[in-house]
């Protein structure tokens, strides 16, 4: 399948999430990349997330020829204190602007590398509009977009009001929503609306791990079983299909070459999306 056009940035149609590795995230990094992954998300958040595992990962593959810093993208986010453990990226006393800088820096150093390709603010610092301290980060941001530092910015886990609320704000739109996508929520249908709407590109994450009773509905099956494919290969091609960007986190060589295979099959007929869409456990 191909790349994405995103604001005039290629995006590769899957990307590898690296979320809950802990010290495995090196090695399971390199075998994504080994099986053709070229777009890797991560986060400076050492709670959830192991950032320097992701730069060993990236390292070995450069060196080794796997690919090149041009063929990658990179994605990592800047997390506000609520969502860090007491391994903080930055001193949490230092203005916003000081606290994004510190954490991009620690970000590059972490990656082994001279820029981004995508900027996510991690979440609001509240679940209830874009608070100042949003607004300061998000400034910081669009500095280091300005500065070429990084290529997009985008935000993670963030509602339909709020995401209302930053693109009236914000000077550079953001390029990307990334959200945890519930097959019981229309797959998160008025968020990828509205995305749809400003050409914000949406980035579902745990679209099998949030959806296992979907998953395993004998619609989506038997939809799946006609098409040669697995369950989970069914939502990634419908995921595509209907404009998502798809995360997958999984930790098996075998499911992470099936996962890209998915989107080399053919598009769901007219029916069989409008079931998937409105499936529900």
């Amino acid at each position: 399948m191909q790349p994405l056009s995103v604001q005039g940035v290629e995006v590769p149609p899957f990307v590898y999430g690296t979320a809950w590795k802990e010290l495995e995230t090196a090695r399971l990094t390199g075998l994504a990349l080994e099986a053709g992954f070229r777009a890797i998300d991560t986060a400076c958040q050492r709670k959830h997330y192991h950032e320097a595992g992701v730069g060993e990962a990236l390292e070995r593959a450069f060196s080794a020829g796997v690919l090149s810093r041009d063929d990658l993208f990179l994605q990592t986010k800047f997390t506000h204190q609520g969502g860090q453990d007491h391994r903080l990226p930055y001193d949490p006393q230092a203005p916003f602007a000081t606290q994004v800088a510190q954490s991009f820096q620690r970000s590059l150093e972490q990656l082994r590398v001279s820029h981004l390709d995508s900027y996510v603010l991690h979440g609001p610092q509240s679940s209830r509009g874009i608070g100042a301290a949003d607004r300061e980060v998000w400034a910081a941001m669009e500095s280091l977009h300005a500065e070429g530092r990084t290529r997009l910015l985008g935000v993670s886990n963030v509602s339909l009001a709020q995401l209302r609320e930053l693109c009236a704000l914000a000077e550079v739109q953001p390029a990307f929503v990334q959200n945890r996508c519930y097959a019981r929520k229309g797959w998160d249908r008025e968020v990828r609306a509205l995305c749809r709407e400003r050409g914000i590109v949406y980035q579902g994450f745990s679209l099998l791990t949030a959806n296992r009773e979907e998953t395993a509905h004998p619609d989506l099956r038997a939809i799946a079983a006609r098409m040669s494919l697995t369950p989970a290969q069914l939502v990634f091609r419908f995921a595509r299909q209907v404009g998502m960007l798809p995360l997958t986190g999984t930790s098996s060589p075998e499911h992470m070459r099936l996962d890209l295979a998915a989107l080399e099959a053919p598009p769901l007929s007219a029916a069989d999306l409008a079931r998937v869409e409105a499936i529900s456990g």
